[in-house]
Parts: structure tokens; sequence; C-alpha cells
């Protein structure tokens, strides 16, 4: 194995940018390739981020130095990017969601496992310290008996976000709106803290944009630990706010907005809570409330280098795709519900 893992970026767009970023900032890895099916775009990006530039998948595949890729484009790809990406025997960083539905989610994960290449789908949001903390605590049982855990992405959209876009906001390469794209972050940190879902009833309507989504959605969630709680999510709430996560149990209740802790009380107070509150406590930013580009690149390359690792290391990455398709089958069943007006019963 080489010093440095080899990367190809698939996808020449903003969030490819992101990740070519990321990757030239670690150590441990370097950046390769980059594979756009427009091929102007893709020699745009590699003279910026000076790296060998594609538009045939094939080509960009055999690149023997590309031991590794990122996938950065529209969600309905995903599958095919991935699986592709599997066969040709190259490990998988994958942009959320890991795909747009359940199905497509486990032939990514198989074609995986059956090449014998790691699977990472990117929630960075998790590798973060406020959502490290909160996990603590409740690893420690800190919550006592979990009452609710509920989330709010009250975030804005102006048309041209959609307009400017043939994929956003369509069913087949967005895989939903409001909840899919802007809120699986949000829905993630439900399950990675509080646990599985045991059933749902969601509302859905489309109020503000012409798109054949979702913008507004809320939903009401029983847990498989027996706690409820409560989902609203948006693109129509100018000028937009920052996304909110609150966990409440019978000892104890935190709260936090991006990537500062709003709440951060318990029946037995620890001498670090204090400490915890100094260093986090404050009006979080809006993330991407406002503009879908103002992403901070901290969670994104504390993921991308425990992925790294993982492969020198021949390790399990951190967040592996069985834990990425979780989100994915949350969301999807929260669309039924909302679809056929009844209560949704997860397996």
């Amino acid at each position: 194995m080489s010093e440095k893992i080899g990367y190809g970026v698939i996808g020449a767009g903003n969030i490819g940018g992101l990740h070519a970023r990321v990757i030239a900032s670690l150590p441990n890895a370097k950046l390769a390739a980059i594979f756009d099916v427009n091929q102007e775009a893709a020699e745009k990006f590699a003279a910026q981020y000076q790296c060998k530039a594609y538009h045939d998948m094939t080509a960009f595949l055999a690149d023997s130095e590309v031991q590794a890729v990122t996938i950065a484009t529209p969600s309905g790809l995903h599958g095919k990017m991935a699986i592709a990406s599997a066969n040709a025997g190259k490990h998988v960083f994958c942009e959320k969601p890991l795909e747009i539905t359940v199905e497509k989610s486990d032939e990514i994960i198989k074609a995986c496992d059956d090449n014998n290449v790691l699977l990472s789908p990117v929630f960075q949001g998790r590798f973060t310290r406020p959502v490290q903390l909160v996990k603590d605590a409740m690893r420690k049982g800190r919550f006592g008996r979990m009452v609710l855990a509920s989330a709010q992405v009250r975030w804005f959209r102006e048309a041209v976000y959609y307009s400017s876009s043939n994929w956003r906001g369509t069913w087949k390469m967005d895989g939903g709106g409001a909840l899919m794209n802007q809120s699986i972050h949000a829905m993630d940190m439900l399950l990675y803290i509080n646990g599985a879902p045991l059933e749902v009833f969601a509302y859905a309507g489309t109020l503000t944009h012409s798109i054949e989504v979702e913008d507004n959605l809320c939903a009401v969630v029983k847990y498989r630990n027996g706690s409820f709680g409560t989902i609203e999510v948006s693109t129509s709430c100018a000028p937009g706010f920052p996304r909110r996560v609150e966990f409440s149990g019978s000892d104890g209740t935190v709260a936090f907005e991006e990537d500062k802790i709003t709440r951060w009380e318990f029946a037995n107070k620890l001498p670090e809570d204090d400490l915890i509150m100094q260093e986090l406590s404050g009006t979080g930013d809006v993330g991407g409330g406002r503009n879908p580009m103002d992403i901070q690149d901290l969670g994104h390359r504390l993921q991308l280098e425990d992925f790294t690792d993982a492969i020198i290391h021949c390790r399990e990455p951190h967040l592996n795709g069985r834990e990425g398709r979780r989100a994915v089958e949350f969301i999807c069943g929260i669309y039924e519900s909302a679809r056929t007006g009844k209560p949704y019963r997860f397996n």
C-alpha cells in the first residue's frame, strides 16, 4: 500500500471541489484525478486542483493511481457510480444520501462487500464535537429514560435554486425534497443518538416552489426505545434558520443548532458540564439554511481522515454503508406515510 491513498473525485461541481480541497489537506491522501461527463468541466477542475481529468468513466476507473473515489454527483446517480467503482476495486466515499431508495442502497452495499472494498456515506456531522458529546452522554445514560427526540430544519431556497438545475426537486434524481436533500443529516443524528424508529405518520406538501417533490413536511415518530419525536423540515422559511436537533429524557435535555449547543442540562450535574457550555454554547451559524454552499469542511475532513486511515489499516470506517442505509430507510418510510395518509411501521 502506498504511503498516500490516491483519490479520484466523481463530479466536478461545488461539492466535488470541497472534496478536492479536503483531500489536499490530508497528510495520508492525494488527489489523483477528476471524472465528469462534461469534458470542459473536468479539465477546468483538473487545472484548478492539479490532477488528471477524465470524461470517460472506464478510463478513469482503470487509473491505477486512483485507489478510492469520492462521489459528488446528483443523488440519483450515486448507485451507478458507486457500483461501477466497487467493481473496479475502488473504495467508495459517497455523498449523502447513499442512494434515493433502500433497494438501490442495498445494491451499493452488496457491490462493495462482493469486491472487498470499503464504503462510507457522508454524514460528516457525526464527527463534530457537539454530536459526539451528545452521543457520549446518551451512552453513559445521562438522559435517563428517553422521552423526546426531535428535529427542525426551517431552511430557505429561492426559486432559482431549483430552476437552475435539471435534477434538484425531482423524484428521479433528488429522491425527494426538503426531507431527503436538505434534512437527511438531521435524520441521521436522530438515528445515531436516539436509535431506530418504530412507526411514523407524516404530512407533506409543495407550498411555495414549482417542483414535483415536497418543500415542507411534518412528521411524528415513535422510536423503538419508547420515546416520541417530531420532525419539521422546509425550504420555504425565509430567510432560513439553523438546523436544530433536541433530545430530552427523564434526567436531562440537550439541544444544538448547527455547531453550537443551546441547551445542556442534566439532573446530575458533572464538573465538565460548565466547560462544555463555555466552549460550545452560543448562537451558531445558519449553515446551509440560507446558502446551500455555506458548508464548513471540518466534518468532511474528519470523516475522510478516518476513511483514509481505514483503507491504510484494513479496518472498517467508523461510518459504514449499513449506517448510511438507515437514514434512507427512515426517510422513505416517512414519504410512504405522507403518500398513503397512513402510519408507516418499520420492520
